[in-house]
């Protein structure tokens, strides 16, 4: 069974697009270390949260994901721009469309 991972962060007021970009677009390093899903999404009711919906081939592969140079450098980039506020989830993936 894959490993699954939502997860919410608080961004500063003014912030969400910069974060949201910078997730985006390191989302392509990802399929090489065991990501099958990787959705980055901006909350319809808090104009400051970011939700992230993962899904890896373990939980170790997204464990080791977070030594690669790309991930990194994006979370270099976006801490700054977020408040300390997050919350996670791990699954266990069952199956569903998209995987």
């Amino acid at each position: 069974m894959h490993y699954g991972y939502i997860g919410s962060m608080k961004v500063k007021p003014g912030h969400r697009a910069e974060v949201v970009a910078v997730l985006v677009a390191g989302a392509h390093a990802l399929r090489t270390a065991g990501c099958h899903l990787y959705i980055v999404t901006e909350s319809a009711t808090d104009e400051d949260t970011v939700w992230v919906s993962e899904v890896w081939e373990s939980k170790e592969h997204q464990a080791a994901s977070l030594q690669l140079p790309e991930v990194k450098a994006s979370i270099s980039k976006v801490m700054p721009l977020l408040t300390g506020e997050f919350t996670r989830q791990e699954t266990r993936v069952a199956g569903g469309l998209g995987i």
